[in-house]
């Protein structure tokens, strides 16, 4: 391995692979859901003729968005041609900005490819500044560049799909709007062996490119997740699924909810899987009562304001999730023997 190389290592984000530690059980899609969707995203990702190179697919804050990504990048992965993957983060230092992200999709490129891996490195080694040039200028010479050298043989043969998601979790909006101009000049205008799939919250620098008007307009693939797919029926089948979970770990002989309790859930969830899933994760935390908690859930739904805001029923769950866990640290503080514990261990 040369100096190269290990210039460009250090200039990666690790955490940002779909496969990282830092994203260990990350959220997928449940088995049988999302099924037409991931289709779609998978045929278009495999038709290397399709006139398109970019998906962009836009979606609100938890309608499943990562969960598909994480879900095609594992199918990728097992298919064999996952070239790349990147995962925003805004609460990661190391993936919520544009500084890491070329680099880690060249490294990624390089341990497909020895000769990749030679040439990124020898790169790397010739201008160890490369990494504060510009994103289509690192796109150009860190990847394109290399993958134009290969043989044919080996460019037949080299996985194709590269994946980003969560590109409103970058910081600066005007990062978000470079990394989708650098992907257009160089990516698309240069007709890359490349196909791309890239995931959003529909703000302002995606919404602005997609636009009439906008340079992306016309020229991707696009996919609206509130718009164009309805997640009722996938949300019913995960929420149904994992109570009956519940009930098999514990051992239960009977059922311990109703199909009623399951549809105030899924009424409750108005398409958003992030609240699915945190009434699941409630409900399922060891130690607790399923029944008890699922009925205080339920509870709290009554007499919301769902009609005018779509998002308050949500709002009361995360309200009530995270008073339940104050208590629980408060009954932990106040415990005599957990009192007591810190001076009997200063005094031994």
């Amino acid at each position: 391995m040369g100096i190269g190389w290990e210039i460009l290592l250090k200039a990666t984000s690790t955490n940002a692979l779909h496969n990282s530690l830092a994203r260990f059980d990350p959220p997928k899609c449940d088995e049988n859901t999302r099924v037409e969707l991931i289709h779609e995203i998978g045929t278009w990702i495999e038709d290397r003729d399709a006139p398109t190179q970019l998906l962009c697919m836009t979606g609100a804050a938890g309608s499943g968005k990562s969960a598909l990504q994480q879900t095609v990048a594992e199918g990728c992965s097992k298919k064999g041609i996952l070239a790349a993957s990147f995962f925003f983060n805004t609460g990661d230092n190391t993936r919520n900005n544009i500084s890491t992200i070329i680099p880690t999709l060249a490294y990624q490129l390089g341990q497909k490819s020895a000769a990749l891996r030679k040439m990124i490195g020898a790169t790397v080694e010739d201008d160890a500044l490369i990494f504060e040039q510009s994103l289509r200028t690192q796109i150009e010479k860190l990847i394109l560049i290399p993958v134009a050298r290969l043989p044919p043989h080996e460019l037949a043969s080299l996985p194709y799909a590269i994946l980003i998601d969560g590109l409103d979790e970058c910081n600066k909006e005007r990062d978000q709007r470079a990394l989708l101009r650098a992907i257009h000049e160089s990516f698309l205008n240069q007709r890359s062996i490349f196909r791309i799939f890239l995931a959003s919250r529909p703000e302002l620098a995606i919404f602005d490119a997609l636009e009439p008007g906008g340079h992306l307009y016309g020229i991707v693939h696009p996919i609206r997740l509130s718009d164009d797919w309805d997640a009722t029926a996938d949300i019913r089948l995960t929420v149904r699924r994992n109570f009956m979970e519940i009930g098999l770990r514990r051992r239960w002989k009977h059922s311990w909810f109703t199909e009623e309790d399951v549809e105030a859930i899924v009424a409750a969830a108005s398409g958003q899987y992030v609240y699915a899933a945190t009434v699941i994760r409630y409900v399922s935390e060891p130690r607790r009562s399923p029944p008890e908690r699922l009925r205080t859930i339920l509870a709290s739904q009554s007499g919301s304001d769902r009609g005018t805001k779509p998002f308050a029923l949500l709002d009361l769950l995360y309200t009530l999730v995270l008073t339940n866990a104050r208590e629980g640290y408060e009954a932990i503080d106040n415990r005599p023997d957990f009192l007591h514990r810190p001076s009997v261990a200063m005094s031994e």
